[in-house]
């Protein structure tokens, strides 16, 4: 398997998360308290969280994220794809961008992630997932790895 393949799930993370944490503090400032009063259902505990995410805990964030995101990707390079948790790692890269398309049609505009999610994640993940499948060494996607992936991401 090629390194565009496996290492690419690093490179489109990367392209991702800049667009987060170039976005995010500010959005969070701008947009919570539109939303507390939108989605009144959301615990008061999560708003409160929002609000309080300063960009140095943001990055923070992003970095550990990148460690795991770059631990999966170096698993996909040495098994030539074949990595149970790059694998899962890839399926939730792909589920979480979906999830930002989500978050954005919800609050009926942009959402940090939502420009690079149908640009770069989603295009990624189903370029690397049919380049495995073709390959032969795409395993079965399971609603349980699914849902590991998408926690993981």
């Amino acid at each position: 398997m090629g390194a565009a393949v496996t290492w690419g799930l690093l490179g489109a993370w990367a392209v991702h998360d800049l667009e987060e944490l170039a976005t995010v503090p500010w959005w969070l400032r701008r947009r919570v308290p539109e939303l507390r009063k939108r989605f009144p259902q959301v615990p008061e505990g999560v708003w409160r969280r929002a609000e309080t995410t300063g960009a140095a805990e943001f990055a923070t964030a992003v970095g550990v994220m990148g460690a795991v995101v770059g631990t999966a990707a170096a698993a996909g390079r040495l098994t030539g794809g074949r990595s149970g948790f790059y694998q899962s790692a890839l399926t939730g890269f792909g589920l979480h961008g979906v999830m930002h398309m989500a978050q954005a049609a919800a609050v009926r505009g942009y959402t940090p992630g939502s420009v690079t999610s149908p640009l770069a994640v989603l295009p990624f993940t189903l370029w690397a997932r049919g380049r495995l499948r073709k390959a032969g060494v795409l395993r079965p996607a399971r609603p349980r790895d699914a849902v590991a992936g998408l926690a993981a991401a």
